[in-house]
């Protein structure tokens, strides 16, 4: 299962929201998959994804590009967040040639991301779904809010930040940029996709 399948909204809301990560079977093989890291992470940073990270080391906007870089660890899980269908394909085609031996995840709405494999000649065998949240629902806070915080599968992003960070927006303290970025720091893989975070910041300002 991944961290990544929780994220919440509509299909419109999720339409640019991908994740691409990368990660070793342990005691498998785990053993020198660090250099494989290296390579994965050189290829999808060819495509200038909005945010990236090792949830070993950090993401990029607390522990940055160079400290992921040389971090690698034959436990890493390495994460590249993009915004559209056409940058996931060839950032797979490019996995595909590259043929690392690691196990490569998509998140996203599954049939843009069947699409994606599909026309570099991939077929997915695995496809995960989030069964939602369970349990005490009406404490959860607005959907509006949901649709952020779950952007981290672990859990990281507080629903006050959130709700802090839109009103500071909405008064002129902050811009929607700056928010989405402080947001993105809460979550240790960089997952958060910064630009829809953004958006829908925006949005609950306006």
């Amino acid at each position: 299962m991944t961290h990544t399948l929780h994220r919440r909204g509509s299909a419109e809301s999720l339409a640019d929201d991908f994740v691409v990560f990368a990660i070793a079977a342990q005691g498998f093989n785990a053993e020198g998959a660090a250099k494989k890291f290296e390579k994965f992470f050189d290829i999808v940073k060819k495509y200038n994804p909005n945010n990236f990270g090792d949830m070993r080391t950090g993401n990029s906007l607390v522990a940055g590009e160079d400290v992921i870089r040389k971090s690698f660890k034959d436990n890493s899980i390495v994460h590249a967040v993009f915004n559209d269908e056409d940058t996931v394909t060839k950032v797979l085609k490019e996995l595909k040639e590259a043929d690392l031996g690691l196990s490569i995840v998509v998140s996203g709405l599954v049939h843009k991301t069947d699409e994606c494999c599909k026309k570099v000649g991939l077929e997915m065998h695995t496809v995960e779904k989030s069964l939602g949240i369970i349990g005490n629902t009406p404490r959860l806070p607005d959907e509006s809010i949901l649709e952020v915080t779950t952007m981290c599968g672990h859990g990281m992003i507080a629903f006050n930040l959130v709700k802090k960070l839109a009103d500071d927006v909405k008064k002129g303290r902050t811009s929607p940029n700056k928010a989405a970025k402080e947001i993105a720091k809460q979550c240790v893989c960089g997952v958060v996709n910064i630009p829809r975070v953004e958006r829908l910041i925006k949005a609950m300002a306006s």
